[in-house]
């Protein structure tokens, strides 16, 4: 009677369905040069895979940061996606920069800020529903002027040009690990004289001023790159991350190209953060 009991619960125990809480975000993108838009921030998902199985491996990839423009005629680089299983977070898109043909943000996660003085446009949230487009930046005028913002996950990019006022868009929180952390905040575009600051958190980087870069984002937060400042490179977007809750009585094992911690279980869930993770990597639980 004794050993029927047992193993009626370790049966109950095992019918607890596999649902996996998920925070999938992709890496964000870099600056524009010469008073740049910033690098939009990594897409942006958060949700539920219920009644996934054991023993099946489930791709995972963490994005790598795009980088920031170190010439008139390119865009900052768009950052790459991060996957769980059958859910993308697209990269953020690239802060416009100096020459004509790439006055414009690109559309990405969030969108990258349009470069200063340009009239340009800032890139679309593409596609939507993971985050924000990038600010718009007016022309050419007196002042100190900057660039736009790039679209965070909480917020559209800032307008550019006057006074220093292209602020990267807000990122959003998240209290998946326990702990409210904000991540995924659009970079800042780059200054004529000044430095632009970089958005309050969420990982974005600052806008250069007059010879100076702008900053690169906070790895595996997903944030943007600052836009160059006058005649200066974009910095660099931040890596992703991918964090996953699940039920305690499930053990997780990353195949080898995996970074990951995983502490131990707290309220009857484990919770792993991954902040790498290739094209090829992958999870299974038992």
């Amino acid at each position: 009677m004794i050993g029927n009991i047992a193993a009626g619960a370790m049966d109950v125990k095992k019918a607890i369905p596999l649902d996996v809480e998920y925070l999938v975000i992709a890496a964000g993108a870099g600056g524009g040069f010469d008073r740049g838009g910033g690098g939009g921030a990594g897409g942006y998902k958060t949700a539920t895979l219920t009644s996934l199985s054991k023993s099946t491996n489930y791709t995972i990839t963490v994005g790598g940061g795009g980088a920031g423009s170190t010439n008139t005629a390119l865009q900052g680089s768009n950052g790459a996606n991060s996957v769980f299983s059958t859910v993308t977070s697209t990269g953020g898109g690239g802060g416009g920069s100096s020459s004509g043909a790439v006055f414009n943000g690109v559309a990405g996660g969030s969108g990258g800020g349009s470069r200063d003085g340009s009239g340009g446009t800032g890139g679309a949230a593409s596609p939507s529903g993971q985050g924000n487009a990038g600010g718009n930046a007016g022309t050419v005028g007196s002042g100190d002027s900057s660039g736009a913002g790039g679209g965070g996950a909480g917020a559209v990019g800032a307008a550019g040009r006057t006074n220093g006022t292209g602020i990267g868009g807000a990122g959003s929180a998240s209290s998946i690990t326990g702990s409210s952390v904000t991540r995924a905040s659009g970079g800042s575009g780059g200054g004529l004289t000044a430095a632009v600051a970089a958005p309050g958190s969420g990982g974005g980087g600052a806008g250069g001023a007059n010879n100076n870069n702008g900053s690169a984002a906070t790895a595996n937060t997903g944030g943007g790159g600052g836009g160059g400042g006058n005649n200066n490179s974009g910095g660099n977007g931040g890596s992703g991350v991918i964090v996953l809750k699940y039920p305690d009585n499930y053990t997780a094992t990353f195949s080898g190209g995996v970074t990951q911690t995983t502490p131990a279980a707290s309220g009857g869930y484990k919770i792993s953060t991954i902040t790498a993770a290739g094209i090829l990597d992958t999870v299974s639980w038992a």
